[in-house]
């Protein structure tokens, strides 16, 4: 009976081991098919994209040209675009130089006209036209940036698009704030005299936002800075920039820094010998011995994921808004020759901070309005704070969260202002 049973079990396992090897074979073979498959309809993908990116028309608006750096910033975004997505120079129209009047809907019109599946616009003024625009071209979508329209619009082919630059302000803040310690250090100046003056172009929020980030990255290491702030009402002005900080520096400005488009302010600060903070590209070529470094936005990042958006047929965000973490914003090279020792170490600390989320710009605890917290303001002064409820929680001002246009028009202590 053992033999039998010893018997019935080994020709069981016989069968098994061969029952085995056939499963085996059958899944391997259809591992196989399921990987030839996949790869089949990647390639059948790939191919589809290709032949869709080949096809589509980009249209752009600047406000500017490739002399002023906000331009020309925007413009390497698209050049970075360009290169990500395999667009030839063809497929791209750029229009420079269109004003903020009916300028930029009739430029809007004719590019649409002409084919373009996206069309781009950046700068604030444009906001109205290119809304304009949308409205009679509902399949083409209509991209502006800096402005904040486009949620409320109702239309779903317009959308707002900035970056978190006020984290890249702050940063060269810190940059100046050290500049301003090493003064002092060396006698140049006194604590009470680290006075800092600000060329801004108007008084909106997004230049408001832009010098208060600023301040603060300078204040959080030089307790003692104050800040001057004088507007050019005007985006790009070379002799106006150059006007204001002359005169910032006559007011006793230790250092300027800007948000204006020119190498305006630079060229006087380099003439002064004062040092000074750009903002868009490096202006150590106009002021080689003086300037720091400059705050930077880096558009390529939105740039190709828009226009990937349409090869793709995917939304594109109603807002939206990147900084360090995305690679959207930096400062310039820090000028070996003017910045201040142990720079470089302080500000990656700072930039990794950003980063990690362990440090926020716009910290409740690190300025007052008039000696009073803005928590408190929200509390008992509802009717003139009330509207910066949503913005305000976990201790800081959550800046180009609710939407990308920057939101913090806030004027704080230790900042002055002045207009022409």
């Amino acid at each position: 009976m053992k033999r039998v049973l010893g018997l019935v079990l080994a020709m069981a396992m016989v069968i098994g081991l061969f029952a085995g090897c056939g499963t085996t074979a059958d899944n391997s073979s259809a591992a196989g098919s399921a990987v030839s498959t996949a790869a089949t309809a990647e390639a059948s993908t790939a191919a589809e994209t290709a032949s869709k990116a080949s096809s589509i028309k980009v249209g752009v608006i600047y406000i500017g040209d490739e002399n002023e750096g906000y331009t020309a910033a925007h413009m390497a975004g698209i050049k970075e675009m360009k290169k990500a997505l395999g667009l030839s120079d063809a497929q791209v129209i750029e229009k420079t130089g269109i004003k903020e009047d009916e300028t930029c809907y009739d430029a809007a019109v004719d590019l649409a006209d002409q084919g373009c599946n996206i069309i781009f616009a950046n700068s604030f003024g444009h906001e109205s036209y290119i809304l304009q625009a949308a409205r009679e071209y509902p399949d083409i979508q209509f991209c502006h940036a800096t402005g904040y329209q486009a949620k409320s619009s109702g239309l779903p082919n317009v959308h707002n698009y900035f970056t978190a630059v006020y984290e890249s302000r702050f940063v060269s803040g810190v940059v100046a704030g050290l500049k301003l310690n090493d003064m002092i250090a060396s006698g140049k100046i006194t604590a009470d005299k680290a006075k800092m003056g600000y060329v801004g172009a108007y008084p909106y929020a997004e230049v408001v936002s832009g010098y208060t980030s600023f301040y603060l990255g300078a204040k959080s290491v030089c307790p003692t800075v104050t800040m001057e702030v004088q507007y050019t009402n005007s985006w790009a002005d070379m002799a106006g920039e150059n006007e204001v900080a002359t005169q910032l520096i006559a007011d006793g400005c230790k250092l300027i820094s800007q948000h204006a488009d020119t190498t305006g302010a630079p060229t006087a600060c380099e003439k002064a010998g004062v040092p000074c903070v750009g903002y868009n590209v490096d202006m150590t070529s106009v002021a080689p011995n003086n300037a720091l470094t400059s705050a930077t936005i880096n558009w390529g990042p939105y740039y190709t994921y828009a226009v990937k958006s349409v090869i793709d047929g995917t939304p594109i965000d109603t807002d939206w808004s990147k900084g360090y973490v995305d690679g959207a914003v930096a400062i310039s090279p820090l000028n070996d020759k003017a910045v201040a020792q142990g720079t470089a170490d302080k500000v990656k600390e700072v930039e990794d901070a950003i980063k990690a989320g362990t440090l926020h710009v716009f910290d409740t605890k690190t300025f007052t309005l008039g000696g009073k917290s803005i928590e408190d303001l929200i509390t008992s002064d509802s009717k003139n704070f009330g509207k910066y409820a949503d913005y305000v929680k976990d201790g800081y001002f959550h800046e180009s969260e609710l939407i990308s246009a920057p939101a913090f028009d806030l004027r704080i202590d230790g900042i002055t202002e002045k207009t022409k």
